[in-house]
């Protein structure tokens, strides 16, 4: 199966409209107030004002999938902000136990849970998630929850050992690219996320450099 393209993080109408013409798989869009490409800065009050961007989210090609990306926020919050934008992929990204994946994915969600990934990590918890999640993501473990440009060891991924298929992120630059083959032989890998390393500055990411990521995974033999 073909490697799918996720580029998260984006925050400007003009940068989205720009990356969206090329087409990725899956586009990110963080709704976590801590970050640096909190997609509502300066607009949290959606009840009065709908945001450019929220406007533009709206006019996506149906073939391009949103994401809610999320750090333990309220349920009710996520559901009125994605009925707002009419998100249907949730990127679960903090400390989500099994029980709140549940919750969402009875809400008819596509659950996405993310862990953060280093050597102490224990891939035993991912068995209380399997029933209640539709994918997992492994991030470079951080005390900010992701984003912090980093790669972590992939090798660690020999570890896992579950059929749920995977977003693998945590720092991936195009170079990466030719070097994913043999993790493929070892993990159901579904889809790469792509993030600061193709960016211009927080939340505005480089086209020519997001064509080309687009591009390479999908030379990729399959």
């Amino acid at each position: 199966m073909a490697l799918s393209v996720k580029i998260c993080g984006m925050k400007y109408p003009d940068n989205l409209q720009e990356v969206a013409a090329l087409s990725p798989d899956y586009l990110g869009f963080i709704f976590y107030p801590k970050s640096k490409r909190y997609v509502l800065e300066g607009q949290e009050d959606i009840s009065l004002h709908t945001p450019d961007i929220l406007q533009e989210m709206d006019q996506l090609s149906p073939g391009i999938r949103k994401v809610g990306v999320f750090v333990n926020e309220e349920i009710r919050h996520i559901v009125r902000i994605a009925t707002l934008t009419d998100i249907r992929y949730l990127q679960l990204h903090g400390d989500e136990s099994p029980e709140y994946c549940e919750q969402l994915k009875m809400l008819d969600f596509t659950i996405i849970k993310a862990f953060g990934i280093d050597e102490n990590f224990d891939f035993t918890i991912l068995n209380e998630y399997t029933d209640y999640v539709d994918y997992f993501l492994f991030d470079t473990k951080t005390p900010d929850y992701g984003g912090s440009g980093r790669r972590f060891d992939w090798s660690l991924l020999r570890q896992y050992n579950s059929q749920i298929p995977v977003f693998l992120s945590g720092g991936l630059d195009v170079e990466d690219i030719a070097t994913i083959h043999d993790l493929l032989n070892v993990v159901p890998v579904h889809a790469l996320d792509f993030n600061s390393k193709l960016e211009i500055e927080p939340g505005r990411k480089d086209v020519a450099k997001c064509r080309e990521v687009i591009e390479q995974v999908r030379a990729l033999p399959v």
